[in-house]
């Protein structure tokens, strides 16, 4: 069999094999489903590699083309199956909810809002001065103060578009 580079005597089924165990590996230490797909692909071509006229090389451009193909149109599904990436979690996920002010804010005083039955200390995110007992939206949190924004101001700036 002629091939264009030498691969030193090893026979390509145990070359396939070989990277399909790393691929398995590096999948196992990132959990980025990735090279999953590449190991799969290389599942494949360990029985392609049996069929004795398919030299080396034709075997290297299908496992490419297999695991571009994986990659690109599973990789996706699987994704959104197994909802990998940042999910909320903790202080991100206070975020976006609404507040009581129980302590008046003001631009270079800080406050307290109470969310979900805890105390945090607060500012605004303007500057603006909140009284007590007004409601307010939880924007970030820089450290371990929440930045608010005022809930009745937004609800008056609609009224006022309108």
């Amino acid at each position: 069999m002629f091939l264009l580079f030498d691969i030193g005597g090893i026979s390509p089924h145990w070359i396939w094999l070989g990277l399909v165990i790393l691929f398995v590996l590096i999948e196992a230490m990132t959990y980025g489903l990735t090279t999953i797909w590449f190991a799969l692909a290389g599942v494949i071509t360990i029985f392609l590699s049996f069929i004795p006229t398919l030299a080396f090389e034709f075997q290297a451009l299908i496992f490419l083309g297999l695991s571009s193909i994986f990659l690109i149109f599973t990789r996706p599904l699987a994704i959104k199956k197994f909802k990998t990436g940042k999910e909320k979690t903790n202080i991100d996920s206070l975020v976006g909810k609404h507040a009581l002010v129980i302590k008046k804010i003001a631009e270079f005083e800080r406050g307290e809002i109470k969310l979900n039955g805890q105390i945090w200390t607060a500012r605004t995110e303007d500057g603006s001065t909140l009284e007590e007992k007004t409601k307010c939206e939880v924007m970030r949190f820089e450290g371990v103060q929440a930045i608010v924004k005022n809930l009745s101001t937004e609800a008056k700036q609609e009224q006022i578009k309108e």
